[in-house]
C-alpha cells in the first residue's frame, strides 16, 4: 500500500472516531452548541492527523487492531488541535489562516477560541479514559501530561516566545529545545504511548523513542524550511512569516540548504531504529521518509 493511502486510511478512521466523539458532545443540551461548534470547526478543518497516524501505524506494527488504540489517537489529536488554536491567537502568532481555513478566533471571536481550545485540552483525557486496558492508564495518563505540559510542549511554546522577544538566549542550544518539546514532545508520545498499551519490553520502547524522537525533529526542520520555501496556496497559511517575526529556526540558524540536510540526517536515524521490525514497520519508515519530502 502506498504511504498516500495509507496515510488516507489511518486518518479518516481517526475522523470517524472523533466525529462519533464530538457528535456526542454536540447532541447534549448541556453543553453550549457555540462552544462544540468552535472547536469542531478546527477539529475538523482537515489537516495530516499525523499524530493520531503514527499512534495508529505503531500500534499496527505490534499486532494490534486500530481500536486498541483510537483513544488515544483522538486525545493526541483534540491536544495538537488545541494547541494550534491557542497559537494563532493574536497574543501568540496572530494568524488569519489554518489549514486553508480561518483561524478560530476569525471565524468566531477570541474568548469562544480560547475556550475552545481550554475544552479540546480538557476532553482529550476523557477520551483517554476510555482505554480499554486499565492497567497502563495511569502510564499512559501521565505520559501524555507531561508530553503537553509544563515538560513538553507548553515549555517549548514558553522558549519560542522567549527567544522571540529576546528574554532567553538564541542560540543552538535554545532551538534545539523549543523544537524538542513544542513540536517533538507531542510527537514522541504519539509513537511511544501505543508501545507502552502493547505492553512493548525496553528495548522495543527505546528504539520507539529514537524514532519518535528523529521523526520530531525531521518534521520541525522540513517544517521550518516549508515556511521559507513553499507557496501560501499549497500549505495553506502564510508563508514567511517565522522570518518577518523574527523567530528563531533552524532555516535563520542554519540557511535552508544546511537544514535540509540535518533533516535527512534525523529520517535516516529513524529508519536505522527500525531496522529489527521487518515488513510490520514498513509503513513508518515510508512516513518517516514523508517528512523531508512532503510539500505542505
Amino acid at each position: 500500500m502506498e504511504l498516500r493511502q495509507i496515510l488516507s486510511t489511518k486518518s479518516r478512521a481517526v475522523e470517524v472516531w472523533l466525529e462519533a466523539w464530538v457528535g456526542g458532545l454536540g447532541r447534549d443540551e448541556r453543553y453550549p452548541r457555540r462552544l462544540v461548534d468552535a472547536a469542531s470547526w478546527s477539529l475538523f478543518a482537515g489537516g495530516k492527523r499525523l499524530r493520531p497516524v503514527l499512534c495508529l501505524l505503531v500500534n499496527e506494527a505490534c499486532g494490534s487492531p486500530d481500536e486498541r488504540v483510537m483513544p488515544l489517537a483522538g486525545a493526541l489529536e483534540m491536544i495538537h488541535t488545541y494547541s494550534l488554536i491557542h497559537d494563532d491567537l493574536p497574543p501568540m502568532d496572530d494568524d488569519d489562516l489554518r489549514r486553508g481555513v480561518q483561524t478560530c478566533h476569525v471565524r468566531f471571536d477570541q474568548a469562544t477560541a480560547i475556550l475552545a481550545g481550554d475544552a479540546l485540552l480538557t476532553e482529550a483525557f476523557a477520551c483517554l479514559a476510555s482505554l480499554a486496558d486499565r492497567d497502563v492508564l495511569p502510564e499512559v495518563v501521565s505520559g501524555l501530561a507531561r508530553a503537553a505540559g509544563f515538560g513538553g510542549m507548553v515549555a517549548g511554546q514558553m522558549a519560542d516566545i522567549g527567544a522571540e522577544r529576546g528574554m532567553i538566549e538564541s542560540g543552538p542550544g535554545t532551538l534545539e529545545f523549543i523544537h524538542a518539546n513544542k513540536t517533538g514532545a507531542l510527537l514522541l508520545a504519539s509513537v511511544v504511548l501505543p508501545g507502552v498499551i502493547n505492553h512493548l519490553d525496553p528495548v522495543r520502547l527505546e528504539q520507539l523513542a529514537v524514532y519518535g524522537r528523529s521523526v520530531g525533529l525531521a518534521f520541525q526542520i522540513a517544517d521550518d524550511v516549508l515556511n521559507e520555501t513553499a507557496q501560501e496556496a499549497t500549505l495553506g497559511k502564510p508563508t514567511g512569516t517565522d522570518r518577518e517575526a523574527g523567530k528563531l529556526t533552524w532555516t535563520a540558524m542554519y540557511g535552508v540548504a544546511q537544514a535540509r540536510e540535518m533533516a535527512a540526517a534525523e529520517v535516516q536515524r529513524a529508519l536505522d531504529a527500525l531496522s529489527g521490525w521487518g515488513p510490520s514497520a514498513e509503513p513508518l519508515a515510508l512516513l518517516a521518509r514523508y517528512m523531508v519530502e512532503r510539500e505542505y
